[in-house]
């Protein structure tokens, strides 16, 4: 695995990491069709050291994933631009982190609503009277919708992490 070639930037925190990962909105799903990259744009989870998204069944993604499992999850914020007397120094401030792993439909029932409760807790906070029941999760899975709505885990083989922080009076206010 290759490892973070501008070593100042790197993030070794693990509660700095956690933290990002789990109020970050949007991470994007890296993989291979074929030989052609594919990426796609998810809202997602951090639960328990692993990475969760959910979407209908079929499609091009699933199709991609079921062949080659291997994937790439990066999720970036960025804080601004980092300004400087020199014009080459301008720089980003920012955050990123890039989960490589393999990625798998979730089966089980339990863990598929618990997840799906993250998802709302995290996206709809409070927005909902009553968390989400088993016989609903289950009804999405068996395509009352139109198509069933599946849950994937991503299990991480390797996490690495990188930042340049927002500096006070650096970042350019348009």
């Amino acid at each position: 695995m290759n490892e973070i070639r501008y070593k100042t930037r790197r993030v070794s925190d693990r509660n700095k990491i956690e933290t990002f990962l789990q109020q970050a909105r949007i991470g994007h799903l890296g993989m291979i069709d074929g030989e052609s990259p594919y990426v796609v744009p998810l809202n997602f989870v951090w639960v328990n050291g692993k990475i969760y998204f959910h979407g209908a069944t079929g499609g091009r993604r699933n199709r991609v994933m079921a062949a080659n499992p291997e994937v790439c999850f990066t999720i970036c914020e960025e804080y601004g631009t980092v300004v400087d007397p020199v014009p080459a120094d301008v720089d980003t401030a920012y955050m990123s982190v890039m989960i490589f792993g393999k990625v798998r439909p979730l089966t089980d029932l339990d863990e598929s609503t618990h997840i799906l409760q993250e998802i709302v807790n995290k996206y709809v906070p409070g927005y909902y009277s009553r968390p989400l029941s088993k016989q609903y999760v289950d009804k999405l899975r068996s395509s009352v919708f139109g198509g069933p709505v599946q849950v994937y885990k991503i299990v991480p083989d390797h996490i690495t992490a990188k930042e340049n922080p927002v500096e006070e009076g650096k970042i350019l206010k348009p």
